[in-house]
């Protein structure tokens, strides 16, 4: 059963494959098609792909992030989605999906029966978190400053939090984490595929 805080907060869809070696040609060229899909349909705000590192073990992550939980469930009702599901299911050995919300999509990963990733350490989520924030913090103070200056200070700090949380959740901290996955999620974590 699907729980979410708010039908209109941005939502992320997280499709995990593992892909059959001797079809990786023909996942590519699915792949585009789906995701060129995607994208013109409402509510889409992007759809990026993580190719696999490890051969022996073709794992593909899409990542469909939309602006709201019932865009994206219309698109996963729609005939289109099927048809593109049912013409990739050959493809592929192994599919799982998630749909993140809010600040989970900022740290977890995909995972499925094969291979989990643990989450980062506590005192990184802490310097990630210190790295978005400060920055937004002064950047909400240089564009905002002069015109809260005059309001009561409650209200503009909620106005100030309000800037600052929309920049978070959507684009700063997801960028942020792809940008730092090397440190978030060391070399070390790597799957080693179960045989």
């Amino acid at each position: 059963m699907e729980n979410f805080d708010r039908p209109a907060d941005p939502i992320t869809l997280v499709i995990s494959e593992v892909v059959k070696p001797s079809h990786i040609q023909a996942y590519e060229a699915w792949s585009q098609g789906f995701n060129q899909a995607a994208q013109h349909v409402e509510g889409c705000l992007g759809v990026n792909v993580i190719r696999p590192r490890d051969h022996d073990y073709p794992e593909y992550v899409v990542i469909v992030k939309f602006d709201s939980y019932a865009h994206l469930r219309q698109w996963r009702n729609s005939l289109t989605f099927q048809q593109w599901v049912d013409q990739g299911r050959d493809l592929v050995v192994d599919r799982s999906q998630q749909q993140l919300s809010g600040m989970e999509m900022w740290f977890t990963l995909p995972s499925n029966a094969v291979h989990k990733l643990t989450q980062p350490a506590y005192y990184k989520k802490v310097v990630l978190g210190v790295l978005a924030v400060y920055p937004l913090i002064l950047l909400a103070d240089v564009l905002l400053g002069k015109f809260l200056k005059p309001l009561p200070p409650l209200i503009g700090l909620l106005i100030s939090v309000t800037f600052v949380s929309a920049l978070l959740t959507y684009p700063v901290m997801p960028w942020l984490t792809r940008l730092l996955g090397f440190w978030l999620y060391p070399a070390s974590s790597r799957r080693s595929p179960q045989r």
